[in-house]
Order: C-alpha cells, then structure tokens, then sequence
C-alpha cells in the first residue's frame, strides 16, 4: 500500500493551502467549530437522514488533524490511498510514543500466527506486554456523518489525554482510525463517486476505498474491527435504540464460528453496558430511558445475517478478526456520542481480555494450517482448488489469481504436468492448496456456494457470491492430494502478444478481449467482427497494436478473416442515470461494466433524456427502479427522477423517436422491464420475485446475436428475478432452465414458476430488448458483461 506519511508535522505538499484550525473543545452535546469557508461544493446533509447537524466535512479533517499532531507524539497521519474522485483517504494510528519505531515489529509477530501457531503461543506467554490492533472504520457510507465525528472525537482522546483507561487502552493495543469514504460525506450520498455501496464491495473490490481498506486488514490483521454506520432507531422497542453485532443466522458456513461466538456477544454486551452507563450525556428523545441497544444474535432470530462476506466486518471475519457493525440511532450529536461510547466500551474488554481472545484467533489460523475443522462436516474443504489457464486469453483466471494474493491467500503454479481424479493439467496450473491460514477466506472466494432458500425466511442482502462462476473461470475442487513439484507465486504479470504475421483473431471470451477491440477502434484501427462474435485486426504498421495487445494480456493467433466479418464502427452508448434513488444506485454496475469494455458511454438523467432526447446515441441502456420515471417520488427521492406528467410523457416520446430510428433500447432487470411497459416498447408481461431473492441460475440460451459466446446451458445472475410469460411478438434468446433444480445458489422462495420461462427476450419489429439477468451487477458479475456488448453490437 502506496503511503504518505504525516507525523508529528504534516508534510508540506499536504499543508500549501490549508488554513491552521484550532480543535477546540465544544460544549456538551456540539462539537467542534467548521473552518470551511473556502470549500462551497460540500453537501449539508441528505434528505434521507431524519435528523440532520453541523457535522465536520471531509476538507476540514486534515486541519483537525494537524491541530491534534502538534500537540501529540502519540499520532501517526498517512493518506493510504485515493478515493474514486481522487480524494486523499486518511488513515489515522495512535500508540504510546515508544511503540511508533516498532509497528512493523507487531505487524510481524501478528504474521507469525500463519506460519506457526506454537511460536506464536509461546511468544505471547513470554511477552504479556504484547499489544493487539484494533481498526475503526468510519462512514463507509458517506451519510452516516457520525462515524467519522467519532472517530475524530476518539483520536482526539487517544493523542492527548493521559487519565488512567486511557494509558491502560494504549497500553494494550494500537488503534488504527480508516475515514473511509470522502466521495460520499462530501456529496452526502452513501455511494462512492463511482455509486458503488462500498459496504457491499469486499468480495469484488474494484473500488480503491475497498482496496485500501483491503490493504490495512491484511497489513495489521486487527484483533477486533468496529464498522461506525447508521441509524437504527427502535428495531428492539423503546430504551434500546441502535445496532451492535453480532449477527443472526445464517452464518457464512466458511467462518470458524464457534471461535467468533465465544467472544463476540460478550464484547458486544460491554460496548452496551458503556452506552448505558453514559446516558446523562444524552440529550434526544430517543435516548430516554435507555436500558440497552438492539444486539441480533441475542436479540432475533433472522433477519440480521452475516452470511455474505460483501460487507466489511464480514470480510475482516476471514482475517481472524473480531468484527462488528455499529448503528447508532441518529444523525446527530447524540449519535456521535454512541458511537463514541459503544468503541469505548470495546477497547475496555479488549484491553482486559486481549490475551484470551487472541488465543482463539492463533486457533482459527491453526485450523487452516493443519487443514483440522472440527465443525465442518468432511469434505466441506477440499484439499486444493486447481486453476486452469487458457494459452489464448488467460485474462480471467490470472485476475483471479492476483485477487487471491491480494487477499492473502496463498498460490502455487505447477512446474510440470500432473493428473488429479483422471485430468491431465499442464505446467503453469495454478494450485491453490487448503492447508494454510486462510483457508475460509479461500474458500468462500473460490466455491459455488449453496441454495439456502428454505435456511431462513429472507435474507439481508446478496446470498450468492461465486467468483469462479460470475467472473469465469475454471476453479476445480479436488479431495485429492496434488502431487506435482510447485512454485509460490508471488505476484501476476501477464504479457499480450502478437503470434504471426496475421491477420490477428481476437476471441469473444472475457472483458479484456471486448476492451482490446473497442482500444483498437477508438485509435482509427480497423476491427471487423464475425457472426460468432469474434473480432479481426489486420498486422498494423507502427505500434498501436502492439501496445495494446501486450496491455491487454491477450496471445492473438494468425487467423483468416472469415468472409461474413465485416468492419466495426464506434458506438456510443447512453445509459440512464440513476442519481440515487432509494439512496443507491442500481446502475452504476452497469455503467461501471460498459466502461471496462472499453464502450464510450454517458450517463444521461430521466430530466436530461425528456429534455435532449437521445440523439447521436447508438444504444441507450436501462438498469434501475421503474421509479426513474416517476414523477410523484419521496422528498428524498425526487430529484432522481421526473418532475411531471409532461415530463414523462416527452421522456416517452423521446425514446420512442430514438428506437423508430435505429437506436437499440435495453432494459436490464425488472425495473426496467416494468418501465419499457410503461413506455409502450413491449406488451409481454413482467413477473417479479421477492425484492430480497437473489442468486445463481442456470440458463439456456439460443443461439442469437445477442447470446454469442455463451454455451446453449450457462448461467446467470437474478436480484429481484424477473422472467416474462406473453411473450408474442418477440424472440426469447434465453430462458430459466426447465429443471426444479435451476436456482443454483442463493435464496429465492418460491420460484418453480419461473422455470423454463423467459429471461431475455427481444422485440421481433423493433430494436428493444429486455435483460431479466443482472449483467452488471455492482460490477461483480464479470462472465455476464459480454451480455452487454453483445446487446450493444446487435441491431
């Protein structure tokens, strides 16, 4: 991880420009004074927030820093990353002064927990002195405002007090504060710049805040991790406002869970006992009468899981980490002072049961190193996942491998060929064996996952997650021991290349291939592209070529060019903008998909299209709530769609005028089916399942334009599933398998009536097509992006 550093002075290419603010003390219930004159384009709040306050904005931290690092030695100040909009993310660590020369130090001996579990006992036996990290991580969602105001009011305590339970916290951890999303406190949305839900991105992670935040768990490996969020305000009843995990079931059967229980409730309880006993700081109705906070696992039953490893706490679980999501109740002062409350309470029981609890987290590494899971039913681990590579696009499976080693997990490659459970695997194989630390982790990445539909009665979020299946690769379980000489691999550096004189075939099998040909087309390189979808570059003159073969990472075959290939043109794609409805948006996967395969696309405004209409587009694309084009939305919601009937009916007009002259309308999801009805672009029927299903399906695809370079039995990805029955008039491409066993993994009651149903169907008189599938998913669903350029591409 890329670091600057700021200690004890803030480095000056940091400070040119900033004004010096003093952090002074506020009044009970206020905070500290905004120094933000020169800053006019932050947001004030969000109309989703019930309560809103004077909360500190993101171009103020680094004065309230600075005050607080001169006046401690306590404090270490880096800027750890940048956010999507470049924003410099902040990273905050406090320890006692002598401990600053020793961090890497610690960092080792934490380490050392992967490699010997023995060495590691014996060291902290020798060593009670020993100190733990503790992570805090603030305002994943940009607004949930208190998180950071917590955060800083904690750093604040830590740099400069010196009472009693604060020399005995600093004594027995290091805490490390991560400000974890400046786009968002800055726009005052819950996204990213890029509208990514960044507490929904720790298994994709193509976000750079995930990335960072990624990097400090893996860097640290923190004993416990708190999530700073809100608001929940009376799940529990009157007198327990707020949220602490631990969660409900299901849990995600990957974890060591009995570890995780042994302590979790117990800490949770504490970071209770502190809230409760600090109520006279209180000031808001909510707080009355105060007798505790709403905590799941005790609490409930379901409805509160922590099955998907999508959300931050969830992630860090796989670290060996004691993590928590924290809600507190309300958008203000009082909030802040919950939050502030319930990571004092943590830090107390940490700091007194510290010896303890790490004890049981050497045993979960213990666990992965011995390949010993006395929970788990034989056979739930396989002993190694084998990772084919294709010799003509080894894109896929080479991200995949890069991602693992990101995360800790460790990875051979085969020297020589080797037969396991009758197959013959070339050297340069990647293993990936099931005996290391990690070893949850490594598996919830690379499994198919389960059906657990008839587990619970819903489920929180996504429940379905399968990297091997939704990015596309070949990831073999075996029981079998792999007996072949290996390599660790250490690091992933494809290289693309020219083979022959060409012309060259680029195949229409992943991303990087469909990127390469919209490169070349951008740079006045002719691409013809065949009926099966693959594309043709003659041998160019110059370096063009080259260059972006060997980025790409792609090997191109000399090739004839078949006689029904015919020459490309630039298209330009626009594709609705969902601004945030519902405090999401449901686009932005889709957006960010068509750019990574290399499409020139624009987000244009439901107000923008009934204004401008869609002229000079070639595909306009649809990825979101019906609710776009609306005009009698929430307060909240109202600027994210229309304004008026008018409005809408120009909308209408508009997109009508645009497909009666050649331009291709796609609806993706069910959503944007239901709207293409209301728009009058088809007359089939749109069936919905439950806004909470979701998963893996298994799909039959025809051969269509739309569907090159899937097999005729795929799958696909569904989130609120839609299928379509009425379907005269149009041509179904794709359809649900019509097995009983076509949901393949995730939770979806009730949905026998959608086998053997239509999933994407295209208009037979007109250029409309409708998607059921989730192609773009929170730009997960890699296999599924071609769905969209073949949409694009076909007229």
């Amino acid at each position: 991880m890329k670091k600057q550093v700021i200690s004890g002075l803030l480095s000056l290419s940091l400070m040119a420009g900033l004004p010096y603010a003093v952090l002074a003390e506020a009044p009970s219930g206020q905070a500290w004074t905004n120094v933000n004159a020169y800053e006019t384009n932050e947001s004030n709040g969000s109309l989703f927030n019930t309560e809103n306050y004077d909360f500190v904005r993101y171009s103020q931290f680094m004065n309230e820093l600075q005050a607080i690092v001169k006046q401690s030695n306590r404090v270490k100040v880096e800027v750890t990353g940048q956010s999507a909009a470049g924003r410099d993310l902040y990273t905050v660590t406090i320890s006692n002064p002598s401990d600053g020369g020793k961090f890497g130090y610690y960092q080792g001996l934490r380490k050392q927990m992967f490699k010997s579990s023995e060495k590691a006992e014996d060291f902290i036996a020798k060593h009670p002195d020993f100190k733990v990290p503790v992570l805090v991580n603030a305002s994943i969602h940009g607004t949930e405002f208190v998180g950071s105001d917590a955060a800083l009011k904690l750093i604040k305590r830590f740099a400069l007090d010196n009472d009693e339970q604060t020399q005995t916290i600093l004594d027995n951890t290091i805490l490390i504060f991560n400000l974890a999303n400046p786009d968002g406190r800055v726009n005052a949305t819950r996204f990213n710049s890029s509208g990514i839900d960044l507490n929904r991105d720790f298994i994709t992670q193509s976000q750079p805040e995930t990335r960072q935040t990624v990097g400090l768990i893996t860097e640290w490996n923190p004993m416990v991790m708190l999530d700073l969020h809100g608001y929940v305000k009376n799940y529990a009843g009157p007198g327990r406002p707020g949220l602490i995990e631990p969660c409900t079931p299901p849990h995600n059967p990957n974890y060591e869970y009995d570890l995780f229980s042994k302590w979790m409730t117990a800490q949770a309880e504490a970071m209770e006992g502190e809230i409760v006993s600090q109520q006279a700081q209180y000031k808001g109705p909510w707080y009355e009468n105060m007798t505790g906070t709403y905590i799941p696992q005790r609490d409930d039953s379901a409805g509160w899981d922590d099955y998907p490893p999508i959300f931050t706490p969830m992630y860090a679980m796989y670290h060996g980490t004691y993590g928590y999501t924290l809600e507190a109740p309300t958008n203000d002062w009082d909030g802040v002072q919950w939050h502030y409350d319930a990571t004092m309470g943590a830090l107390k029981h940490t700091a007194e049961n510290k010896a303890e609890m790490i004890k049981d987290q050497i045993e979960m590494f213990r666990r992965g190193i011995q390949f010993d899971h006395p929970y788990h039913e034989d056979g739930h681990f396989p002993t190694s996942y084998i990772l084919p590579v294709d010799g003509e696009d080894p894109t896929v499976t080479e991200k995949a491998v890069a991602h693992l080693l990101t995360n800790d997990i460790a990875v051979e490659q085969a020297q020589k060929a080797f037969t396991v459970d009758g197959t013959t695997y070339p050297a340069g194989t990647y293993v990936v064996p099931m005996d290391q630390a990690k070893a949850g982790l490594a598996n919830t990445l690379l499994w198919e996952g389960e059906d657990i539909s008839n587990d619970t009665p819903a489920m929180y979020d996504i429940s379905s997650w399968s990297l091997p299946q939704l990015w596309g690769f070949a990831a073999v379980a075996t029981q079998s021991d792999v007996t072949v000489q290996t390599q660790k691999v250490n690091a992933v550096a494809s290289t693309g290349e020219l083979i022959g004189k060409g012309p060259y075939k680029i195949p229409n099998s992943s991303v990087k291939a469909v990127r390469l040909a919209n490169d070349l087309l951008a740079k006045g390189v002719e691409v013809k592209r065949d009926a099966a979808g693959d594309f043709y570059v003659a041998a160019q003159s110059g370096h063009t070529l080259k260059e972006l073969v060997k980025a790409s990472g792609l090997s191109l075959q000399t090739t004839a060019v078949p006689s029904d290939a015919t020459a490309m043109t630039k298209q330009k794609v626009a594709i609705l903008k969902d601004g945030g409805y519902n405090k999401g948006q449901a686009h932005a996967g889709t957006h960010l998909a068509l750019k990574r395969l290399g499409f020139d696309v624009t987000e244009v405004t439901p107000v923008q299209v009934a204004t401008n209409g869609l002229q000079g587009y070639d595909a306009f694309l649809y990825n979101g709530s019906e609710r776009l084009i609306a005009w009698t939305n929430s307060a909240a919601n109202q600027e994210f769609g229309l304004q008026s009937q008018a409005q809408f009916d120009s909308f209408k007009a508009n997109v009508t005028d645009f497909v009666n002259e050649g331009g291709h309308y796609v609806a993706i999801g069910t959503g944007s089916a239901t709207a293409a009805k209301q728009l009058g672009l088809t007359d089939i029927t749109v069936n919905a399942g439950s806004s909470n299903s979701n998963g893996i399906v298994s799909v039959n695809y025809s051969a269509s334009p739309l569907t090159l370079g899937y097999k005729s039995t795929d799958i696909g990805f569904v989130y609120r599933p839609a299928w379509f029955t009425n379907t005269a008039g149009t041509d179904v491409v794709a359809t649900y398998a019509n097995t009983p066993d076509f949901f393949l993994s995730g939770h979806w009651r009730n949905n026998t009536a959608a086998a053997g149903k239509a999933v994407i169907v295209q208009e037979q008189d007109q250029n409309v097509t409708l998607i059921g599938l989730e192609a773009g998913f929170r730009d997960h669903t890699e296999y599924l992006y071609r769905l969209l350029s073949n949409a694009v591409y076909a007229k």
